[in-house]
């Protein structure tokens, strides 16, 4: 069964037990498409209303990205279950000979390059994510300013354990200089955007806090 054909029950289970797939990868951009979801919320609570019509404009225009934006999350859950499934392979291969081992080696790695790629995507959706949660948080209905808040927590937090998917297949590749380009990208998305997403936290925080 797809990883988006399950319920959230089904979906819990499944993750809770042994089987290989879904992972931290794929919860991650289920997170990350929850928050962006929460975004979207917002804006749809702010459409419409009269006290909003100078950014009437600017909040569908977020609309539009954000329902796009989650899809695109949603379809990296599958994603990265599909990366993970050769790697998991590779692992499996014998090595008794030099030539098994040499095509272990050559399949193995290929492996790892694409179960880093997947969860690089869904760091760079995420950080997108907490892009579109500021804009919600600065323009958006005040009514759903806490929830603009919680859009930028969870993508800052599906951000971070993305990555954490990304460094552990990096770290067992062959090939150093590919690998340090992707941990590049992903340490330039977190320090972007891991700041970004507390700045956003401390804003709807201070409009909801009595301090």
């Amino acid at each position: 069964m797809e990883m988006n054909d399950l319920s959230c029950a089904q979906f819990l289970a499944q993750l809770a037990s042994k089987a290989p797939t879904p992972g931290g990868g794929g919860t991650a951009a289920l997170v990350g498409a929850a928050g962006v979801a929460l975004g979207n919320m917002v804006g749809c609570l702010t459409t419409g209303k009269k006290k909003y019509v100078a950014v009437e404009a600017d909040i569908q225009a977020l609309n539009a990205r954000a329902e796009a934006l989650r899809l695109e999350l949603e379809a990296l859950v599958q994603a990265d279950a599909d990366a993970f499934a050769p790697l998991a392979a590779a692992y499996g291969l014998p090595k008794d000979t030099p030539e098994q081992a040499a095509h272990k080696a050559s399949v193995l790695e290929a492996a790892l390059d694409g179960a880093s790629a997947v969860p690089l995507q869904i760091m760079e959706k995420c950080a997108e994510g907490i892009a579109l949660a500021g804009q919600y948080a600065a323009k958006g209905s005040v009514l759903a300013v806490s929830d603009a808040g919680c859009a930028a927590v969870l993508c800052k937090a599906a951000l971070q354990a993305a990555s954490l998917n990304v460094f552990i297949n990096t770290k067992l590749m062959a090939d150093r200089s590919r690998a340090a380009a992707l941990d590049a990208r992903a340490d330039t998305l977190l320090a972007e955007f891991v700041p970004r997403a507390d700045e956003t936290f401390t804003a709807v925080s201070g409009k909801l806090c009595n301090k």
